[in-house]
């Protein structure tokens, strides 16, 4: 678990005293690396009381199809490209704008796993 909140230091670095406890509200969580393999999801909840679906593990993908205007749901092969980091193509991690080889061919992903729970692309002709 990971909190934020304002700095401990002042900007000519003096130290800050706590004014008060750290809040539910602040709490910030780890990243999910989602990988290629058998669905394996978690719920977690956030403020407000909804659910944010947190994707360890993806195998398939819902790929939008421009010229046909369909939906299709493809198998995942590997990532081919991912510009969030370097390392990402090579460990096949999924992340939004990543470029994914599926069986109906390469795609651009849309949607957000750690957050969605879902891999939406579109097909890239």
């Amino acid at each position: 678990m990971k909190w934020h909140g304002r700095s401990r230091r002042s900007y000519t670095g003096k130290l800050l005293k706590p004014f008060r406890k750290k809040r539910k509200y602040e709490l910030g969580r780890d990243q999910v690396e989602t990988l290629i393999g058998e669905r394996k999801i978690k719920k977690v909840r956030v403020k407000g009381g909804d659910f944010k679906i947190k994707v360890f593990r993806e195998m398939f993908a819902n790929v939008y199809v421009p010229s046909e205007g369909k939906v299709v749901k493809a198998e995942i092969k590997t990532v081919v490209e991912n510009p969030a980091h370097v390392h990402y193509a090579r460990r096949n991690v999924i992340t939004k704008g990543a470029i994914i080889e599926t069986s109906v061919g390469k795609a651009k992903v849309t949607s957000r796993p750690n957050q969605d729970g879902v891999v939406n692309a579109v097909l890239i002709e």
